[in-house]
């Protein structure tokens, strides 16, 4: 049987108090479970009409884990035992989540920053499969990704299409190809289910049933916590968790969530991309901050701050202050957290399947592509590091350390700073210490992405949440570029268009953005080290 637990205390507990009885008379449990797609109102019931399959995960999820096992064992014959995912947003954050907290290998490819590409291509092809992950069929990076690829495998002299498998919606233009293409194996996911609601459909049950994750027990567990969570009554846990996201008063709109030993590796990173993409729009929403244990945040009584905990099972530890302590297994957390989306969603008033923001950077993109602008000299070189920024943002500053002062002085008492690295997140991955050493030096919620996968996910809220944010972007000259076959720009040139898209973007919406590019990965990634350790030294 599966086992949840939650305790609440401070503000949470007084929205629980507040919200629940109110969802409760409206019944809004058995109409989740119905699939109800007016509880979230006019506006939002054509999109929610087509997005509530994830409720009932077991319909389209059953009968794919005997294919799923088949293949396993297929391609285990074959010596092929090494599983490469390329996706983006929920198409791997789900994944990289089951299969960490599994103890199963998978490599994730989500970046298009050469650096990631060529290690992932360099690294013994012969026993790869690799599973192309994309909703739409047409998400660019995944496209770009299974052409390398495919490219990669032909000129190693293996047959490509028996190493590619696909995983899309049906009808989409990557289903489409792939069955004309004879790939390996092609897997439609239910298309009732939006990409960061897809954790326990095809997106995440093929690439973590291949490498090896029990995902069976995943899907049990999940169909368990459905369950438990279907009755009206105020002891109902998805209730009481959407309420404390979703229902303080005022609205704490920074999340902070910590993993204290729950044992699901990465679950912090995957909640974010649900919360942030699903609520952060119409100048509204809540930021989810992935933070470590004993975080500057978790110490703050800033009144826009609610701290939630995610602890083991049999953990005894209690909420303190304005806390959240939440504990379940994997598949159990996953059911509850999209559940608890959806209902903070409704105390919200917004649409939660929708991401009416995140397109803006893409077009943004592919319209840098398209013309291939010289790029903008920058507004000064400091040492390994070239800087740009608004005329504005600067205030004369012509230093490393000046330019993150004025960046900083742009936070606000209620605002939060996002860095955002375009860089090799395994090479580059020291650059995440920057994080809790920002929030002690500003005294405010810092979170970390790596581009381009952050753009699936708090992406959403940076363009459509309020306007409260100041925004560090990182990007690195690359050791070498990467080709994309049948493409006129290599990845080099898309990761670039990435990032000057949406700093672009951001710019539009009057987003302070400082934009930092290591002309030497290493030493510029030293430089800026050290230059957030002044910061610290001296005070912002």
């Amino acid at each position: 049987m599966t086992t949840l637990s939650f305790e609440a205390a401070g503000a949470a507990r007084d929205a629980v108090e507040a919200k629940v009885p109110g969802l409760v008379r409206d019944e809004v449990a058995t109409r989740l479970l119905a699939q109800d797609p007016t509880l979230w109102g006019p506006d939002a019931e054509a999109e929610a009409a087509i997005r509530l399959g994830w409720l009932n995960p077991s319909e389209s999820s059953r009968p794919l884990l005997g294919q799923i096992r088949g293949l396993r064992e297929e391609l285990a014959a074959e010596g092929v035992t090494r599983v490469v995912l390329a996706g983006m947003g929920g198409s791997s954050l789900a994944p990289e989540v089951i299969t960490r907290t599994a103890g199963v290998d998978l490599t994730v490819l989500d970046s298009t920053d050469p650096d990631s590409v060529a290690a992932a291509l360099a690294e013994d092809l012969a026993s790869t499969v690799i599973v192309v992950s994309s909703k739409s069929g047409s998400t660019v990076e995944t496209d770009s990704q299974r052409r390398a690829f495919e490219d990669a495998f032909t000129k190693a002299g293996i047959d490509a299409a028996s190493r590619i498998v696909v995983v899309t919606d049906p009808g989409s233009p990557l289903d489409a190809a792939a069955r004309e293409a004879g790939y390996r194996a092609v897997f439609n996911a239910d298309p009732n289910v939006g990409g960061r609601y897809s954790a326990l459909t095809a997106f995440g049950l093929v690439p973590s049933g291949l490498a090896g994750a029990d995902i069976e027990a995943l899907l049990d567990a999940a169909e368990d916590t459905a369950e438990i969570l279907s009755g009206n009554a105020e002891d109902n846990i998805g209730l009481a968790l959407g309420a404390a996201l979703g229902g303080t008063e005022p609205l704490r709109n920074k999340i902070v969530i910590v993993d204290e030993g729950s044992g699901l590796v990465g679950f912090p990173d995957w909640a974010e991309q649900l919360i942030a993409e699903s609520t952060g729009k119409l100048g509204t929403g809540i930021l989810p901050v992935a933070a470590e244990p004993g975080a500057p945040e978790t110490r703050s009584d800033a009144p826009d701050v609610l701290v939630v905990r995610i602890t083991a099972p049999d953990s005894e530890a209690l909420p303190l202050g304005n806390q959240v302590v939440v504990s379940g297994s994997l598949g159990a957390q996953m059911m509850l957290w999209e559940y608890a989306t959806a209902v903070a969603g409704r105390l919200l008033g917004i649409n939660p399947f929708d991401q009416p923001d995140v397109e803006a950077a893409k077009k943004a993109a592919r319209g840098l592509l398209d013309a291939q602008p010289e790029p903008a000299a920058p507004s000064f070189t400091d040492g390994a590091i070239e800087v740009r920024a608004e005329p504005g943002l600067l205030k004369g500053a012509d230093t490393l350390e000046g330019a993150l002062h004025a960046l900083l002085g742009e936070l606000g008492t209620d605002g939060y700073l996002s860095v955002q690295a375009y860089l090799d997140r395994r090479g580059q991955a020291g650059l995440e210490e920057l994080r809790p050493q920002l929030a002690q030096v500003t005294g405010r919620p810092v979170t970390f992405g790596w581009g381009p996968r952050f753009l699936h996910s708090t992406g959403q809220f940076h363009k459509g949440g309020p306007a409260q944010g100041v925004y560090l972007q990182v990007t690195g000259v690359p050791a070498g570029d990467v080709s994309i076959p049948g493409r006129p720009f290599t990845f080099g040139e898309l990761i670039a268009a990435q990032a000057t898209g949406d700093a672009q973007v951001l710019s539009d919406h009057g987003r302070p953005v400082l934009r930092l590019n290591l002309l030497d990965r290493e030493a510029g990634a030293a430089q800026l080290t050290a230059a957030v350790q002044g910061l610290s030294k001296g005070g912002n």
